[in-house]
Formats: C-alpha cells, structure tokens, sequence
C-alpha cells in the first residue's frame, strides 16, 4: 500500500469531527519527484470525509482490500463542492511546476507534475463533478416564414411542405444519432478486430531543454563553430497556431477543431490563395487540396488576425505565415527544413517568413550579442536590420511584419539545423524565384473583418458566412462546424471508450501500432493529458455496425508531459515523439481470416520499410537533443503589454494594486529584466493601473480588447519623453476591432481550445472549478513528510509561479526553520490575520497532532486544507519505503546552509530522519 493510501487512512482514524473543515489530499510523485496526482477526500460531518475501513487483525493477509463505509443517501451535496472544485482548481495548477534543488554548485530542475493525471479514491463522487464542454447543437436555421394576407392559402402548400422537410430532417438526425450510438455499443474487441489510425495534422514536437538559457546558447555557438550545424533564426508573428490538410483531411486549431478560430484561418488562407491567383484562384485551391489529400500533407501556419482577440499589437491585415510543412503518409511524420518549406510555399505563392543563417562563430555569436542589446527596446524594424548586417544569409518574407502586422515584434525563434542548410538555401532561392501576385484589380468579396462585422448573432453564423465567403472549391463541405448538413442534433462527441476499443485493437499497419504505443504509455503512466474522440462526419457514407470513423484529439494539458515524455524518449529511442497540435483519424473495424492474414504478414515487411524511410535522414532524428535545441527570446516591448498588462488585468480587478505590484515585479524578476527597466515598467504601469480601475471602476477591462484602451494610454505616455518612447516602443495607429471581432464562445482560451473540456464525462450540473472556488475561504497547504522530501522547494515555486494557484488568492509562506517559537499557533494567527488568503505550512507534520490542531484551525477560521504526500510504496508497517528514506537522507546530506541546521554538517542528521521516519511507524492502517 502506498504512502498516501496509508496515510489517508490514518487521518480518517484520528481527526476529530467537525462542522465545516475540508481536507484534500495531494500526493507528491515517487521520492525522486515532487508533486502530482490529487487525492479528493470529502469528510462527512465532521470532515465530509469517505472512511475507509480495513480491519487491523487482516494486515498479514495477502489478499487485503479496501472498503469504503456506506454513507447516508441524504448527504448533502453542499459540503462535497468545494472540497472536490478546491482539489480541482489546486491541482491542476500545480501541474505545471517545476521545482529546483540546489545543493552546492549542483541545479537540479524536477518537474512538479511527474506523476501524470489526477485521479480520486471516490470516483462516483467526482466524476461528475468535472465541467465538459456541451456542444453547440448543428441545425440549421430554417429562416422567418412571413404570411402575407392575400395569399396565405397559396402559401399553405408551401408551409406544409417545409414542415415535412424538417420532420424528415429531424428523423434523418435521429436515425443518424442511433447509428453513432448503436454503432460503438454493438462493436465488440475480439480476434478479429483490427484498427487503422493515421496523423491527420500535427506540429512540431515540443522538446523541454533542460538546459538553462545560457547553456542552451553556448552549444549551439559550439557546435557552428565546430561546423557541425548551422543557427537558424525566425520572426515569431504574434498569432495563434493554425494546422491545414486540405479539405478532406481538415482545419484544426492547436487542441481543437470545427470551431471560429478554424473557420477564421480557412478563410484567411483561402483569401490568401485569391490575392496570389488572381482569376485561376479557385482552379488553384482545389489542386491545393487534392494534392495535400494524395501527398496526405499538412501544413502549419501562424494565424496572425484582428478578429480573434489582442495579443502584443493588433495587425493591421489579417494573414497567415507558413512556420511548417509536414508529410504524414508512412512512419513518422516528416518535417520539411526550412528551405524545402520556402521552395513548397513559392509553389504554391504561400506566405513565407523572415529567416536568418549563421553559419559561423562569429555570426552567431553576433546574433545573440545583437538580440541582448535589443532584447528590452527592440521593434520590428532595427531587429531585422540589426540580423540583416550580422547574418550570413538573409530570407526576407513575403509577408512583411512591420507592413502587415507592426512594429510591435514578439521575438525571434532560434534552433539549431543542418550545416547544408545555407548551401542548400541558396540553391532553392535560385530555382524557386519569388511570383508577382496576379490578383491585378478582381473584386475579392467581402473581407474577414466585413463578414465578422455583418454576422453578429451567434457564432455559427459567422461561422456559415466564412466558410461560404470563400467559395466550393476550398471548403465544399462543412461537416467538421456542423455536423451533419441535415440538421443533426446529436453530440460530435464520441464515447470515451473508443480509446479503449482503439488500444485493444490489433493494429492494422506500423503507424497504428507506434500511435497505440505512445497512448498506451501516456495512459499507464497517467500523464496530464486528454484523448478526446469525436465522430468523423467525412466518413459518414463509410459507417456500418463493423466499420466505425473517429476523430481523436491529443490533447497534452501541461508542458511538464513534454518533458517527461522525452526522459520516455531516451530509454526507449523507438518511442514517436509528442507532437504538439496532434489530431489522428482512427478505423476500427473487423477483418475476414483473409484480410487478417494479410495484415499478420505484410507486419514484418512493413515495419522494415518504415524504418529504412525513419532512418533515412539521421540529422532529422528528432530524439537527438542537439538536433531539437531551440530557444525562443522576446522582446519586452511585446511583454509588457501581454504579459504585464493583459495578463495582469484579472489581478488588478480582483486584488487591488498591490497585488497587482507584486505580480508585475515578480515577472520582471523572473525575466532578469534590467534595473533600470524595472524601475521605467513600475511607474508606467502603476499610472496604468490608476488610470483603468478609475476608468472601468469595478468591471474588469475585458482582456480580448485590452489594447483599445491600453494603446491610447501607451501612445500618451511615450510623447512625455524619449525615455518614455523607448520604454513602449511603438503606439499609436490602432485598429477599431470591436465591431468584428469574432464571436468565440464561451470558455475557449486565444488558441480555440476548451478550456474547461478534459476527457467527456456524463454532464454535471456543477459549475466549472475555477468559477466556482469559494473566494472567502481560506487553504491551508501542509506536508505530512519527511526532511528532504523538497517542500521548501514545492513552495518556493508555488510563490514564483504567475497568478498563484489560479483563484487570485493571496499566497503566504511560513518556514518552520525562520520561526522562533510554537510553529502552529503562530499558523493559527495568520490565519486569523488573513482569513482569505492560502498559507503554505512549510513544516513537517508527521502525527496525529499536529493534524488535530489543523483541523481546529479549518472549523474556526472557514478554511480548507490540502496535505501533500510523497508518493512511495511504503514498506510492511510504514508508508514510506525504505528507498524514499534513502533519498530523503541523500538529499540532506547534501544541503549547505540550512536554515534549520538540518544539513551535511550535522552530526546527526541520519539520525533525526530515522526518528521522523519512526513517526510513521504503524500508519499503515
């Protein structure tokens, strides 16, 4: 049994009951780790607590099993909210922490979130409680009939006929619904089932470099200089990622499909194609699309648009970039470099970027020197012409950013690419020259932001006008926004058990198999990810009882799964690597003996030929760290108005200024920003957070227009000095966006992903986590651990990370080794002091006392607390194994300086663990 089982139940045994109180429980992920799964515990009464019971005379039985007590039907659902939704908010927060030890000259970065997904002992109790995203239903409108009084007798035909057209629509969508629904429940896994799933649209593989930014810096300089690669740079346009695999194959967001955002980058990347074409666009854009269906290619672009909400600058056209070009046809998808993307998008006449090689020392050293003296006052225009005298060879984009977006640059993005890469540049620049546009003067129809602008009810109304606005021969099908075109009502989403049916499945070719693979691993090892399957409307004439279509989006939800994932890579290289914006068709169906036997010998030929074609070009692996270095540097002109002014909005209206103070100064802090700039930033941004809590008063500046009134301010306060002018960069020029925005709906983030959707689960009528967090409570964060299980460190990283524990909470901290005196009493009156705010106890508290007075402090104060605990499998009569307490003592003896003396230049720090450790003795229920 593990440590938190054993010490969850030893809580159930000894806390007293009370009224109020609320615990939930947070483990920590192995000794090696820190932080990970949420154990959500309700006590009844007294703790809405579910006591597990086993009895104590059954310990030495192998066969030992847990069983929960039987509650009262008649418990109320009152105190089961906000311990769940606390959990839940806490949690998944946590996530995307990291945490470093430092011990002598040694750094050691430990992701917070190892453990992978959260899971709860009681799970009739939880699950539905979590928030899922209700599709919108896909019937069409039928439009106003008006009756006119002289021929309303004429027109009874007609009205007649029009309600028989919808009766019949409505009993095709019920039959349709029957078939999704029936279909999945009477499909059966057995010797005969097989499945097929192919890559539909992904983009580049999210490698975390542990290294530090510096060190990141020095390899890449010592490998050009060595002339073992070459240093490529790229404009980062301020954007949102938008994927395309042709009509057939489908529009997709970074985590999402079928909404505004895909229907907005449709549009623009047809629209982009008529500007180009001219008069032959629509013959083009239908060779387009068949050629990425045959060649089942996807190309990845930066969505760069006024209508989707503000970033660091609002554009002044609406366009699209080509960052990626992907082949998905066998094996492992194959990424074009960057001069074969040049050469794909002259093809095509497709918006390229500005890119830069620096193929020496020199070059590249030049680079970085150049970035660091710009990094704090940097725009558009002195970046480029900076980079254009330091670089070896320049590629200007087609799309301009300072004619199309602004002065306002986001940053640079710089990896790491093969030492052909010049030579190679050159050689498409010759035979790829760059096309004039033939639009010449054709009438183009209404733009994005016309069509935004006259379609205002809803969003599946500007949704249709888009998608018509840019014609049959881009998008003759709608399927993927609205369903089925005869007015289904039914749900997109699939049931969950596709994924299981997926993994039980035989797989039909080698690509299937690695994908099965990679889930398998992620679902085994519980990584904070989602995969969430809907119906695949394009195969819809395809469907039968044995032959069911899916759509499954990989959806990862913190980038701590990226980098564990990659420690996966190393000791498995045959891994495929995690994809970010990752979208997969699925096929299950059933074969004949004939056809399985096929399968069954074609495997070995198969996987060989994959491997040969995996293998071809080595400098591409993208499991070498060397070949996947990359670092991505911006400019604080862009940040501050992004990440200090819209991001910070939400602080300064719920918390007030100084709040808002401490969070902009911890930003800066974390970005090594210049004092200089530090002291410039405070003073502009305090005037800034006067000026807009005088303007709006209590209701909060909505952060999707923040820049209409932002900019005017940043263009007032930079004509006071040069200095002034430095410090914003540019302002001024802005663009009205308010009368077309989008309509995004509800609970979607800048990327269309749903922000409350993890994987579907029954509906509840409890509220979003977020939304529901009870802001007059307080939380009490404690560790029932031992020295050396890293919760200084845990709570360090809880101060640094930006908005808190995402509730705008206040967060304190209370090290037992800084304070003089009774350690909990002087919790207790914090708490008092501070009633609302989330006080994290850093002291070990290792007995039933201690839990005693904690839960006194809960009753009294209106409070809930969360234990957090290492993670181990515990040994006979303790929930700490023997190999966490070696850890635990590694790590001690490894301090210097400790606050409380607990470090290797202690005579008995082994000895001071092993009482601690004493301390457990017998909690094992």
């Amino acid at each position: 049994m593990s440590a938190p089982q054993r010490i969850i139940a030893s809580f159930n045994q000894s806390l007293p009951r009370s009224p109020s109180g609320t615990f939930l429980f947070l483990r920590l992920v192995s000794p090696y780790r820190t932080l990970a799964r949420s154990l959500s515990v309700a006590f009844p009464p007294a703790f809405a607590i579910n006591r597990l019971a086993m009895p104590r005379n059954q310990r030495k039985t192998r066969e030992q099993k847990w069983k929960e007590k039987p509650r009262p039907e008649t418990s109320s659902p009152v105190s089961v909210v906000p311990s769940t939704v606390v959990a839940e908010a806490v949690t998944s927060k946590l996530m995307g922490l990291s945490i470093t030890e430092c011990s002598g000259d040694s750094r050691t970065a430990i992701p917070v979130s190892q453990a992978g997904g959260f899971h709860t002992l009681n799970q009739n109790q939880t699950s539905g409680q979590k928030t899922i995203w209700k599709p919108r239903s896909y019937s069409t409108a039928g439009g106003a009939i008006s009756l006119e009084a002289e021929n309303v007798s004429a027109r009874a035909g007609e009205i007649q006929a029009n309600h028989s057209q919808a009766s019949a629509s409505e009993a095709n969508s019920q039959s349709l619904s029957k078939l999704f629904r029936a279909g999945l429940e009477g499909f059966s896994v057995d010797n005969s089932t097989y499945t097929r799933a192919q890559v539909r649209a992904t983009f580049y593989p999210k490698f975390e470099n542990e290294k530090s930014d510096q060190e990141i810096r020095i390899r890449m300089i010592e490998m050009v200089s060595r002339g073992l690669a070459t240093l490529e740079v790229s404009l980062k346009h301020s954007g949102s990622l938008f994927m395309y695999a042709g009509n057939e194959g489908g529009a997709y967001a970074k985590n999402s499909f079928g909404n505004i955002y895909t229907a907005v980058g449709v549009f623009v990347l047809g629209r982009m194609f008529q500007e180009a074409w001219g008069s032959v666009a629509a013959k083009k854009q239908a060779e387009f699309n068949e050629f990425l269906e045959k060649s089942h290619m996807c190309i990845s672009m930066e969505l760069v648009t006024a209508v989707l909400g503000d970033h660091g600058q609002r554009p002044r056209e609406d366009y699209v970039v080509v960052t990626a070009v992907t082949e998905l046809g066998k094996g492992k998808p194959k990424f074009y470099s960057t001069p074969e993307i040049i050469a794909f998008c002259r093809r095509w006449r497709l918006p390229t970027n500005h890119v830069w090689l620096f193929s020496s020392r020199k070059s590249a050293a030049s680079f970085f020197a150049t970035y660091d003296a710009l990094c704090e006052e940097g725009t558009a225009t002195p970046v480029c012409r900076a980079l254009d005298e330091v670089a070896d060879v320049s590629v200007p984009g087609s799309k301009d950013h300072i004619t199309a977006q602004g002065e306002i640059l986001e940053g640079l993005v710089a990896r790491i690419v093969s030492r052909e890469s010049a030579k190679h540049m050159e050689e498409v620049l010759e035979e790829f020259p760059v096309t004039p546009n033939d639009r010449a003067n054709l009438d183009l129809g209404p733009s994005l932001r016309e069509i935004c602008a006259a379609n205002r009810s809803d969003e599946k109304q500007q949704i249709k006008a888009l998608l018509n606005g840019i014609g049959p021969s881009f998008c003759p099908n709608l399927s993927d926004w609205l369903g089925n075109e005869a007015g289904d009502s039914h749900s997109r989403n699939a049931d969950r058990s596709v994924v299981s049916k997926f993994l039980q499945s035989q797989p039909a070719d080698y690509s299937t198999m690695k994908l099965q693979e990679m889930i398998r691993l992620m679902r085994e090892k519980r990584y904070p990810a989602a995969f969430k399957c809907y119906h695949n409307f394009h195969k819809i004439d395809s469907i039968s009882n044995d032959n069911l279509f899916y759509k499954m989006v990989i959806h990862v939800h913190s980038d701590s799964t990226f980098r564990r994932y990659q420690r996966d890579m190393r000791y498995n290289p045959g891994l495929w690597p995690l994809y970010r914006g990752f979208f997969v068709d699925i096929n299950l169906f059933k074969a004949n003996k004939e056809r399985a036997a096929e399968f069954t010998n074609g495997r070995p030929n198969m996987i060989e030929s994959t491997n040969e074609n995996g293998s071809a070009n080595s400098k591409d692996d993208l499991a070498d760290e060397d070949a996947n270095l990359m670092i991505k540097l911006k400019f604080l002109t862009y940040k501050l108005r992004t990440f200090l002014i819209r991001n910070g909005l939400s602080i300064l209206f719920r918390e007030g200024l100084p709040a808002y103070k401490t969070y902009y100064l911890r930003q800066m802090k974390i970005w090594g920003t210049s004092s200089g700039k530090q002291q410039q930033l405070s003073k502009m941004l305090d005037e800034w957070a006067a000026y807009i809590r005088r303007k709006c008063g209590n209701k909060q500046l909505s952060s999707s227009i923040y820049l209409s009134e932002a900019e005017p301010f940043l263009e007032q306060y930079a004509k006071r000095s040069v200095e002034n002018q430095a410090l914003i960069g540019s302002a001024g020029n802005l663009v009205q966006a308010e009368n077309f925005l989008a309509l995004v709906g509800v609970g979607r983030d800048e990327e269309g992903d749903l922000v409350a959707e993890r994987e579907a689960v029954p509906p509840s009528p409890v509220p979003n986590a977020r939304d529901s967090i009870l802001k007059d409570e307080g939380l009490i964060v404690f560790f029932p651990g031992i020295p050396g299980c890293a919760k200084s460190a845990l709570c360090k990283e809880l101060l640094n990370v930006p908005g808190g524990l995402g509730d705008d909470r206040p967060i304190h901290s209370l090290m037992g080794d800084l304070i003089k005196g009774k350690y909990w009493p002087m919790v207790a009156e914090e708490r008092k002091r501070k009633p609302y705010s989330i006080i994290l106890a850093d002291k070990n508290a290792p007995n039933e006392e201690v839990w005693r007075q904690i839960a006194d402090m809960c009753r009294r104060t209106k409070a809930s607390a969360v234990p957090v605990i290492p993670d181990s499998e515990g040994g006979y009569s303790n929930p700490f194994s023997l190999d966490a307490l070696a850890v635990f003592m590694f790590r001690v003896l490894r301090r210097d300086n400790h606050p409380g003396n607990l470090d290797k230049a202690s005579p008995n720090a082994g000895y001071v663990l092993l009482m601690f450790y004493h301390l457990y003795e017998g909690k094992a229920c």
